[in-house]
């Protein structure tokens, strides 16, 4: 088997982790309103009041290091290998990224998800870190 199918087959486990990961979530639902005074940390629920089932928005991706450097023949491969898995190069660094773009705008399904593949890549010896940040 190649290298190419191998690190495809990671991948599918790792989505496959980070759906799974997703489903036994319990979200925490976000209020929005007005305070009832001036930094009381109450609500005002006389004044327009939105329930976001979904939790606070933002954004989480999943950071992967090479493990070749330069244009050598096994790190042009290894690039490609990832190109070809939807990462794509960071702007800074020698990192690759792939972004979580399922579960609409919630971060926290997003960081699970996020967390449970970069979790299955380490587990086969590949250098992954989750990140996020709200939007």
């Amino acid at each position: 088997m190649l290298i190419s199918e191998i690190f495809k087959l990671v991948c599918e486990k790792a989505d496959t982790a980070g759906r799974a990961a997703v489903e036994k979530l319990q979200v925490v639902p976000m209020i929005v309103g007005q305070e009832t005074g001036f930094f009381s940390g109450k609500i005002d629920y006389t004044k327009p009041t939105y329930y976001v089932e979904d939790g606070v928005c933002g954004f989480a991706w999943v950071d992967v290091y090479p493990e070749y450097k330069g244009n050598t023949r096994l790190g042009k491969e290894e690039r490609r290998i990832l190109e070809a898995n939807g990462f794509k190069k960071k702007f800074e660094g020698s990192a690759y990224y792939k972004w979580v773009s399922d579960y609409n705008q919630s971060m926290q399904k997003k960081e699970v998800y996020a967390r449970a593949f970069a979790e299955i890549l380490r587990e086969n010896a590949i250098k992954a870190y989750s990140g996020s940040r709200l939007d």
